[in-house]
Parts: structure tokens; C-alpha cells; sequence
């Protein structure tokens, strides 16, 4: 038995040759993201069969373009896009009708956020921005096509975020003097709120999601798990605070990723021109979907019949017949297909990497591994392929938010590790979102204390399984994952033998002092509630207790830090200040800055040089192949 051929770091992380496909409304073309100068840009192509007029219509040679959306004017579509991965996102036109025209930035204020509320409706939608206030968002209504900006609301304050109606009426969610959530009405006439109904504030640490406004503009759907520890699906009444249950699945949650990661599908699954809701999503070891309208069920039958993955990104033209549909699968991600429910014809539009042989690459098996005080964590493992899954390097791979889950799907960055002869696991530790909200509230004041433990109960369970070589051990993460590296080379670093920290925290006050402006108003349900309040003294002593800052002095398992040095979330102070600690000791420390990336590297030659930097860094400590 031997691993299989090597299969290079640009291989695994090289743009798609297509992703993220989107049928147009009148469902004649598709837009998708394909490479234009080594950089993901939105083309534009008819579906017929032997359509040859695939035009790139974004012309963005810094960096990929990761969102966009079509229009109800078949000459228009908008795009996102932020400089540097300063996360500070402007509204971008492309004129379909004019591929000479460039594209026009919509929202043209320097460091101002903007974001749309919802789809482009009548040729306007309703955007948040804080041009007028850093730390506020307002609402103003956007003409498309002359690009108009009309002031809507101001905040008062408060409010944390928006909705809007298709018929414009607004809404807002805002926090309460002790820390619940409140939904409220916006009056335009008064320019005020009407509080309509209350949620307790610690069922939400990330806000309340799913939520959105009903067709007729007199309820919301929305996840709730108010008397249930699992989030369901409910309508809220605007006018009388009413909540009334509309779908609930037995075991799982409402899928919750999207929350954290705009590219993971929305878990309602909306009518493309009534916005009746057809689905909900929910999520466990693999993704469940539950039609609600029984045409919907006839559709989702024959979608799942094209692949044995989970249906990702999903859009229909305004009939509701032709159905482009996305697949996340652990071997291979994102092939695509074309649906007509008319004749019941389907077709492969396109696979995003067709270099990579999935037979060559390694099955993520979802694992359930007891922790020592009686929660299950729910886990993933990736073993290497065509070795005997014994006595092997494990990497620990551990996400970020803390806020977020793995899932089931195509990894690259795990595939990698497989393909290099490491095992990888996975654990979704206490603090995890989508298993209840018992097990989320169970990480409340436990950063380097019991989530930590989850994860070390996950090393031990993979080498008593035979798995993982216990000398050969080593954690990597990104955002809390790098926390949680930081921490396990500091409170446990007998149990690494090589650490990789991504955009970690290092120091929690001065994390939590130094997160963008728009973001402090809002963390008394999170990060003061599950960790601290830096301006309390008690509380800053327990916090710099749990940050690794102050334990330098443990460190003595090699480390590999990586920052962009655009990050607005965790500063490059965060990792200037813990390597030069390090250094001024003597300790081993690779340090990697990448000058034009933020939170999460986004172009090519960035991620490649952060993989070739990570794969070389552990061959060297675990021994394994780089």
C-alpha cells in the first residue's frame, strides 16, 4: 500500500473553471464566476446546448469576485467587491447591454460598508451603509439603473440590522438594554420604531437567522428556538408579535452556516417571482432538505437524483422549470446541472475541477466522539487514501467564528492534508452552532477551558482508535481556530508537536478593542457573554488569563503564524505581538504577512504561498511529505 501521486498545492486551490452558477430570471442565460487574469470575475451565457457566447462582464484584476446576483432588468447585474480584504463592501453595476461599458461603483464612499437587504425589485432594492456613522447602519433606497441614493432610515442607535420587504416596508432587529433582541417596525412618517416582539438575546449569539419578510409584507419566517432546544422554522405576525411554527424537523437544526458564511446556500428555499417559501434546509452529519409546497417536492425528488452530494447553490427562472443546481460532494465540489421540469431533461453544465480524479482523493467520514463530561461532538475525519489508517500524523483542524460548524463536503485544505498522508479530524466542540442551543450555551466562559477540552478529547479518541500517532499531532486554525492553536501550544503543549495559527487571536481584550467600528455595539451576546467584558477589571483578568499573550512563556512547540495584514476582525497586532514575544525568547516562530489580504486569503498566488508555507511547516515537524 502507498498514498497516491502527489497532487500539487495549485491544484487543489486553483480558481474553478466555473462556480456558483445563477439561470437568469426569464431563464435564458446563466451568470457564473469563471478565472479573467487569474482572478474569478462574473461571466454571462446563454444555456442552450451549443452556446458558444460565454462573455466575462466584471473586469476585477485585484481580486475575485465572490457575490453577485441577477436583477429583474435583463440589463442589469450587481456585484460585490471590498479592497484588500478590508471586508468594507461597495455595490457594483455592470451594464449587460453594453460589454464596453465598465462597471459602476454604486456606492463610491471610501471605508463605507454597503450592503443590499434584499433582491432587486422594480429596479431598486434597500441598502445598509454607514457612510454617516462608522459604527451604524442606515438604510437607503438604490435606483439600479440611475444609481440614486435616497436616505430611508436613520439609526437610532440601536438597531443591528435591517430587512426590507419586497413592497419597501422596513424592519429592524436591535438590541436591548439587557441584551435581548428585539424585532421592531419602521415608521416613516415619525422616523421611528414600533417594538413588535422580544427574544432572548442568549439564544443568539450571531443574531437571529434565518429572517426574512414574508411576500405579503405582514409577517417574517424566521429560526426560533424559544421552549425548544433545536431551531425550527416560525411566522411572526408584524402587527400583533404572533409566532406561529411552520416547519420543524425531529432531530436537526435549521441549517446555520450561512450566518457566518455568505457562500453557504440560504436554508429557505423561496419561489423565484411569488417568494412563497418551498423549503427549508436542515443539517446533521449531511444536509436535509423538507419541501413545503408539494410541486417544490416533485423538483427536489428529481434535483436529488443527479448526485449523491448535497444540493448547493439552487435557482429557477420565474416559472419555476428550469432549475440550475449546484452539488457539494466530499471528493468533488460544486458540479453543476441544468433541470427542466417541463420534459424532466437534466444535462451537466459544467464541473468546477475537472484535473482533480475524486477516486484519488479522500471520503470525509462524519465521527460522533464522546467528551469527558457526556456532550457527543460531532466530528469529521479524512483519512489519508491507499495507506493502511494507522499510526499517522493527525492534523486537528479546527474552525473559526467560534460561532460556526464543519459540515460535510468537499475540503480542499483537508484534502490536502490527506493526499500528504495526514489524517484530519474535524470536532465541532461545545460552542458550535446547528446542535442546540444547550450545547452552544455550554461554551459560555469556556475559551480555553472545556471547548479546548472537546478538542483534546478529540486527539485521544483518534489515537486510541489507532488513527494518530500520539508524537505526531499537530492543530491548525484560522480566526478562533488560530485562538485555539494558541492555546493548545500554551495550556496544552505536550500534545502538539507543530501548531499552524491562521489569523488567530492572541490577546482577547485587544481583540475585542480593536474589531471595526460597525461591529462593538453589538457583541453582548457573544463575545462579552461567552468570554468577557474587557472594560469590567474582574472579567479582563479572567480574559487575559485564557489569552495566550500572557503564556508565552509555555510555548515551546514549533509554530507557524500567518496574518493578512488588511484584517479588520483580528488585527496584525494580534500576531505582531506574539511573535515578537516569541522571538525575543528564542522560540522557533515562521511568521508569514500577506500584504493584500484581510480576514481570509482570497487570491491565488496568496493562497498558494499559505499552503506551500503550511505543507512544508509540518513535513518538516510531523514528518510527513510536503
Amino acid at each position: 500500500m502507498a498514498l497516491p501521486d502527489t497532487i500539487s498545492v495549485e491544484d487543489f486551490f486553483r480558481p474553478p473553471t466555473r462556480a456558483a452558477a445563477l439561470i437568469s430570471p426569464d431563464g435564458t442565460k446563466i451568470a457564473f464566476l469563471a478565472p479573467w487574469k487569474e482572478r474569478l470575475n462574473v461571466w454571462v451565457q446563454g444555456l442552450e446546448p451549443d452556446a458558444e457566447d460565454a462573455r466575462c462582464v466584471t473586469a476585477d484584476a485585484n481580486r475575485s469576485v465572490l457575490h453577485f446576483q441577477w436583477t429583474d432588468d435583463p440589463r442589469w447585474l450587481i456585484y460585490l467587491q471590498d479592497t484588500k480584504g478590508d471586508e468594507n463592501w461597495h455595490v457594483h453595476r455592470v451594464d449587460l447591454d453594453d460589454p464596453e461599458a465598465p462597471a459602476v461603483d454604486l456606492t463610491p464612499f471610501p471605508g463605507v460598508m454597503a450592503a443590499p437587504l434584499r433582491e432587486v425589485k422594480n429596479g431598486t432594492t434597500a441598502v445598509m451603509m454607514n457612510d454617516r456613522d462608522a459604527t451604524l447602519l442606515d438604510v437607503h433606497d438604490l435606483d439600479v439603473a440611475t444609481g440614486d441614493l435616497t436616505l430611508r432610515a436613520i439609526n437610532p442607535g440601536h438597531v443591528n440590522g435591517w430587512l426590507s420587504s419586497d413592497g419597501g416596508d422596513l424592519f429592524a432587529t436591535s438590541l436591548t438594554p439587557d441584551g435581548n433582541l428585539e424585532l421592531s417596525g419602521w415608521d416613516d412618517a415619525t422616523g421611528t420604531l414600533r417594538p413588535i416582539i422580544t427574544f432572548d438575546g442568549s439564544d443568539y449569539p450571531v443574531g437571529i437567522h434565518p429572517m426574512v419578510v414574508t411576500p405579503d409584507g405582514t409577517g417574517v419566517w424566521m429560526g426560533s428556538n424559544r421552549d425548544t432546544d433545536r431551531t425550527r422554522i416560525v411566522h411572526v405576525d408584524l402587527t400583533t408579535g404572533e409566532e406561529t411554527e411552520v416547519d420543524a424537523h425531529p432531530e436537526l437544526d435549521v441549517d446555520p452556516r450561512g450566518v457566518v458564511s455568505p457562500v453557504i446556500p440560504a436554508p429557505l428555499i423561496q419561489d423565484r417571482r411569488t417568494g412563497e417559501l418551498l423549503g427549508v434546509r436542515y443539517y446533521g452529519e449531511r444536509q436535509v432538505i423538507r419541501a413545503l409546497d408539494p410541486a417544490f417536492g416533485e423538483v427536489l425528488a428529481n434535483l436529488e437524483k443527479l448526485s449523491d452530494g448535497d444540493l448547493g447553490r439552487l435557482s429557477s427562472d420565474e416559472a419555476g422549470q428550469r432549475w440550475v443546481v449546484g452539488f457539494n460532494d466530499d471528493r468533488e465540489p460544486g458540479v453543476t446541472y441544468l433541470y427542466d421540469h417541463r420534459t424532466g431533461d437534466s444535462r451537466l453544465l459544467y464541473r468546477p475541477l475537472p484535473h482533480l480524479d475524486p477516486e484519488k482523493l479522500a471520503p470525509m467520514r462524519p465521527v460522533t466522539i464522546p467528551s469527558r463530561d457526556g456532550w457527543d461532538l460531532h466530528s469529521y475525519l479524512t483519512l489519508p487514501v491507499g495507506v493502511e489508517p494507522r499510526n499517522l500524523p493527525l492534523v486537528l483542524v479546527v474552525h473559526g467564528g467560534p460561532w460556526y460548524r464543519d459540515g460535510w463536503g468537499f475540503d480542499a485544505g483537508a484534502q490536502l492534508l490527506a493526499n500528504r498522508g495526514h489524517a484530519v479530524l474535524q470536532v465541532n466542540f461545545r460552542g458550535s452552532v446547528g446542535y442546540g442551543k444547550a450545547f452552544l450555551k455550554a461554551a459560555i466562559g469556556e475559551f480555553a477551558g472545556k471547548m479546548h477540552d472537546d478538542l483534546i478529547d478529540g486527539v485521544n479518541w483518534a489515537v486510541e482508535q489507532g488513527y494518530a500517532d500520539p508524537d505526531r499531532v499537530a492543530i491548525f486554525g484560522g480566526s478562533y481556530g488560530g485562538y485555539a492553536a494558541l492555546v493548545g501550544v500554551t495550556f496544552t503543549p505536550d500534545v502538539f508537536a507543530a501548531a499552524v495559527d491562521y489569523v488567530g487571536i492572541s490577546d482577547l481584550a485587544n481583540f475585542m478593542r480593536t474589531l471595526p467600528p460597525i461591529a462593538r455595539p453589538h457583541l453582548a451576546n457573544n463575545w462579552h457573554r461567552y468570554v468577557g467584558d474587557p472594560d469590567d477589571p474582574q472579567q479582563l483578568a479572567d480574559m487575559m488569563a485564557r489569552s495566550p499573550i500572557t503564556k508565552v512563556d509555555q510555548i515551546r512547540t514549533p509554530l507557524l503564524v500567518i496574518q493578512g495584514a488588511n484584517d479588520v476582525r483580528v488585527v496584525q497586532a494580534e500576531s505582531d505581538n506574539l511573535v515578537t514575544a516569541l522571538r525575543a525568547r528564542g522560540v522557533e516562530v515562521d511568521y508569514l504577512v500577506q500584504a493584500d489580504e484581510g480576514h481570509g486569503a482570497i487570491n491565488s498566488e496568496n493562497v498558494f504561498q499559505m499552503w506551500h508555507a503550511i505543507t512544508g511547516f509540518l513535513a518538516r515537524h510531523l514528518g510527513s511529505r510536503s
